[in-house]
């Protein structure tokens, strides 16, 4: 299980088996090699070597939708992981996803019940 930040420092989401899970353990992504897709099949963005979800300014050129896999089982998430490295600031041809598009990665079940 390794863990993705946000350039804050704040740990937001684990890599485990091909997946992304928030800190909630609900799925929110698949990886294909260093790209990262949402459960739908649409690419979000790359994940970094210093462990962040990113993706450059500019609208990526268009990317073909890849078939999700199955919904996989949410695994243990621990209660924390380690503190974050040391992030290097971004240059501003690149954003942090978690930063810039939370509402992309938030999971709304349908199954929760409506607030009143």
């Amino acid at each position: 299980m390794v863990p993705i930040y946000r350039t804050d420092g704040e740990w937001v989401a684990v890599y485990e088996k091909g997946n992304l899970f928030n800190v909630d353990g609900e799925w929110i992504g698949f990886v294909s090699g260093r790209d990262v897709y949402d459960p739908s099949g649409l690419y979000l963005g790359f994940l970094s070597d210093d462990r962040r979800l990113l993706r450059t300014r500019s609208r990526p050129s268009v990317r073909p939708r890849l078939q999700p896999p199955s919904r996989p089982e949410a695994p243990d998430i621990p209660a924390a992981m380690p503190l974050a490295p040391l992030l290097p600031s971004l240059p501003y041809s690149i954003i942090d996803l978690f930063e810039a598009f939370p509402e992309r990665l938030s999971y709304v079940s349908e199954t929760r019940p409506d607030m009143e």
